[in-house]
């Protein structure tokens, strides 16, 4: 048994949230001891598991700022995760042999004071998550990306969620390309989805529609959720009388400026387009929902280019929904092209409607490529392979044995 500690910025609702709760549920289901600590928790948006008693959680520094003057985020987050790392190294009674670290590596120097061992998942490089336009920018994200290579060396064992960030991994921090990170997919615990599905009702999705395209992303331009919008637009135009419509949905919290007003610029879009009786907005969701719009709807669209990996698709299959997504990033290793869905290039809208517009005119498209992706889920990942390998990567760092 080995006793893990997961620091995590921000325990809210998100892909990176999600990938290092699995994490903590797949080895405490090989009965090692887990909890977590971060500098934010909000029962009211989060998942499930942190806050029903499966997974303990234990908050600190919520009080420091995430912004300054409306600026300075990065050099916030920084701070309150530095924060974190010092409360459970100097004052915390937390007792651990592991820490399972993401996101932010800046507080690595602090957790290796301890002689405990240290994982850090790298999602995605940081320092690509922005852009430095101007020379005061560049100068105030130099230290921080200096500090990103360099901390994040430190770890005793680098993760990333796929092949393609593993490639960037190397791309990016030049000075350590003598480290060979680990692929560790982001698998979900599938027992979840396994559940009974809800019927739809009004309140979650139009009714009695013959095709409905499905959205999941957060309500963050980097998504790219207009390409969805635009597309389907496209495919009205070819077929205006389509029984067709669009559900957007996605994790949004009216703390964060960006949800808003980047919800707001896709109703505006809609309108523009004149589908704003055809496409429903979706503001956050329980896992039950989600389920149900998986289930009921005929396919999905990710619109995310070049993502790390991409949980939802795999979810999506699983649930034998069909997946329209962008030829880059994790999709070309998760979806089968023609196969489980489509892949387009990206900001095509024309391509995207084209691959839409098979599933209007064939109605059985949806079951046959649904029930192929659910066998590509199963064949290629899953919780149990998840398990194994993050088990054996504990093991072997904490006894040296694999």
């Amino acid at each position: 048994m080995v006793r893990v500690v997961f620091i995590h910025p921000d325990l809210g609702i998100g892909g990176a949230e999600r990938a290092v709760v699995d994490a903590a549920l797949a080895l405490k289901s090989r009965g090692h001891e887990v909890e977590f600590v971060t500098s934010h928790h909000d029962p009211s948006h989060c998942f499930q598991e942190t806050k029903d008693g499966r997974l303990k959680v234990t908050v600190a520094g919520d009080w420091l700022p995430r912004k300054v003057f409306n600026r300075f985020y990065a050099l916030c987050a920084y701070i309150r995760m530095i924060y974190v790392a010092a409360y459970l190294v100097f004052f915390s009674s937390i007792r651990y042999d592991l820490i399972f670290c993401d996101q932010i590596s800046a507080c690595l120097p602090i957790l290796k004071l301890k002689s405990a061992k240290v994982i850090f998942y790298c999602h995605f490089p940081d320092l690509l998550l922005t852009q430095r336009k101007t020379f005061w920018k560049r100068m105030y994200r130099a230290p921080i990306d200096f500090i990103e290579e360099t901390t994040t060396g430190m770890a005793d064992c680098i993760l990333v969620n796929s092949k393609f960030t593993a490639s960037v991994f190397h791309e990016t921090f030049t000075r350590l390309r003598q480290i060979e990170p680990e692929v560790l997919y982001p698998i979900p615990d599938f027992s979840a989805f396994d559940l009974p599905v809800d019927a739809p009702d009004a309140s979650l999705m139009p009714l009695g529609v013959k095709t409905t395209f499905l959205s999941i992303n957060r309500y963050e331009r980097k998504k790219n959720i207009p390409l969805a919008i635009k597309a389907f637009g496209k495919l009205m135009e070819k077929r205006p009388k389509a029984d067709a419509c669009l559900i957007i949905a996605g994790g949004y919290d009216s703390r964060v400026a960006e949800n808003v007003e980047h919800h707001d610029e896709l109703v505006s879009l809609c309108k523009s387009l004149q589908l704003d009786q055809r496409v429903t907005f979706l503001r956050s969701f329980s896992d039950a929902q989600k389920r149900t719009l998986l289930k009921h709807s005929t396919c999905l669209i990710y619109t995310p280019d070049r993502e790390h990996f991409g949980i939802v698709p795999i979810e999506a299959m699983y649930m034998r929904c069909p997946v329209i997504a962008i030829r880059s990033g994790g999709p070309l290793e998760t979806i089968g092209d023609t196969e489980t869905g489509f892949l387009c290039s990206p900001d095509n809208e024309e391509e995207m409607a084209a691959a839409m517009l098979q599933f209007v005119e064939d109605p059985d498209l949806s079951s046959t490529l649904g029930e192929a992706g659910r066998s590509r889920v199963t064949n290629m990942f899953s919780f149990v392979n998840f398990t194994n390998k993050l088990d054996s990567i504990v093991q072997y760092l904490t006894t040296g044995l694999d």
